[in-house]
């Protein structure tokens, strides 16, 4: 950890086609290698994608989507007395955001489908709509805090 302060955050570029810095956040994090061009073109395409499937607005979709995965609670570990407990603690918002695109892309990587493009297509109509493999690991997460919520007054 560092001993010189904060370090300081960095603006994010919004993207070219929506001028939405969550889209361009979701771009950087999708991007493998430097491969920024690619990136966007996968995460474009499964916004056409959606558009097809559901004759509805993709950026909203987006939007709900990356909405319905952000955690409001987790669990730390906290060492006292020997002992390790995971203490539930509030995710504060950038973190949250952040969390929530790296299950969306994570979980869309896991899935079946044939290209990129349709696997991030269905997770994102998935989790727009509630269900999918990143709403459980965001309803997971709030169960574990949940649970431990007895450990909750060692919270720092």
């Amino acid at each position: 950890m560092s001993r010189r302060g904060e370090a300081e955050r960095r603006e994010v570029i919004p993207d070219a086609a929506y001028g939405d810095k969550v889209a361009g956040k979701f771009i950087n994090c999708l991007m493998k290698d430097g491969k920024k061009s690619l990136a966007e073109r996968v995460f474009y395409g499964a916004l056409d994608l959606v558009k097809t499937r559901s004759k509805d607005d993709p950026v909203r979709i987006f939007r709900d989507a990356v909405d319905n995965a952000r955690p409001a609670v987790e669990v730390r570990s906290r060492r006292v007395g020997g002992a390790t407990y995971q203490v539930p603690v509030e995710v504060r918002p950038s973190r949250r955001l952040t969390l929530s695109i790296r299950w969306l892309i994570g979980y869309a990587r896991k899935r079946g489908e044939k290209t990129m493009r349709e696997r991030l297509a269905a997770e994102l109509m998935e989790a727009a709509n509630g269900r999918g493999a990143t709403i459980k690991k965001r309803d997971e997460t709030h169960r574990m805090a949940d649970a431990n919520k007895v450990f909750a007054h060692y919270r720092w």
